[in-house]
């Protein structure tokens, strides 16, 4: 169903999130959001023991995938092509990441960034707010459109729904903090697994989409990845920023500030820390590019499939 997935990125591209219709029906992620936290609610009280609230963390992501991808698999089968296309669109977030990435750049860098990212951002320099958005940029691109594409492609409606419903897992409740150590282990761990092939994909892509741009560096997007992911403390996300890092010639990563939490967070990439508006805006140019070898991709394999 690869012309499926390509209706749904055209659509998410140029109309982004249908928001007309979210005032009147909740968003599916809401929805994912509502189910998780009525089963966290029963299955991680206080007094459990951490054994036990890691097993019932277990039975619950069990339990709520079940919930969201069952209903998903009944709509492939009943639903028009058409209406798949904008199903499908609603679960891609290219339209979204690149407008708030993109705002960065206007009169309130500080505010913009703040939407995008978990860190405190008032002790940024602006060189740092400019770092901030791009690594937004290049983590987001995997996990909300390059990871989306290829369960789309391993499951149909179904894999693209699955694979929501875990990342929404792990925003919710992926986090080694005391409630949700135990508890969230499962949803973290799986998140992780489910992001793996596809933060590597991406990182090829940003690199390859550096060679097709030409103001950037398509070798270094390589090399600083393959020497520089592993040394974020998530065992993806810095796939796909030491490959922008090294497109563009930048450092990234680096020390950063979560409310009263310092973290001490690796440099990814050997170039320049001082990062521009036009870093930014190069970034999302190749971001876009990226978007349109997808396309091109999937067409060839419909034209395929077709004839």
């Amino acid at each position: 169903m690869p012309e499926i997935l390509l209706g749904a990125l055209v659509i998410d591209a140029f109309f982004g999130e249908p928001k007309i219709i979210y005032k009147y029906i909740s968003h599916p992620v809401t929805g994912m959001a509502r189910i998780l936290s009525w089963l966290e609610r029963l299955g991680n009280r206080e007094h459990f023991s951490a054994a036990k609230r890691q097993i019932l963390g277990v039975v619950c992501l069990g339990l709520y995938l079940t919930i969201v991808t069952v209903p998903a698999l009944w709509l492939e089968t009943v639903v028009s092509p058409f209406l798949l296309v904008i199903l499908a669109s609603i679960f891609l977030s290219f339209r979204s990441l690149v407008d708030h990435v993109l705002a960065v750049t206007g009169d309130d860098p500080r505010g913009a960034v703040a939407k995008i990212v978990g860190r405190r951002v008032e002790d940024l320099s602006l060189y740092g707010v400019n770092r901030a958005a791009i690594e937004s940029l290049a983590e987001n691109f995997s996990d909300g459109v390059i990871a989306p594409c290829f369960w789309f492609l391993m499951g149909g409606f179904p894999g693209i729904v699955c694979y929501k419903a875990i990342n929404t897992a792990d925003s919710m409740i992926g986090y080694k903090t005391a409630r949700y150590l135990k508890f969230g282990w499962a949803a973290a761990r799986l998140d992780d697994v489910a992001n793996y092939i596809p933060a590597r994909l991406t990182a090829l892509l940003i690199a390859f989409g550096a060679l097709l741009y030409g103001k950037a560096h398509c070798w270094d997007g390589f090399l600083m990845a393959l020497k520089y992911a592993d040394r974020h403390k998530s065992p993806n996300a810095g796939w796909p920023e030491s490959a922008m890092a090294g497109a563009l010639d930048l450092r990234l990563g680096g020390p950063r500030q979560y409310g009263e939490i310092s973290v001490e967070g690796a440099w990814l990439g050997e170039g320049r820390e001082q990062a521009e508006k036009s870093d930014i805006i190069q970034a999302v140019q190749i971001i876009w590019i990226c978007w349109g070898i997808i396309l091109i991709m999937l067409g060839a394999i419909s034209y395929e499939t077709w004839w």
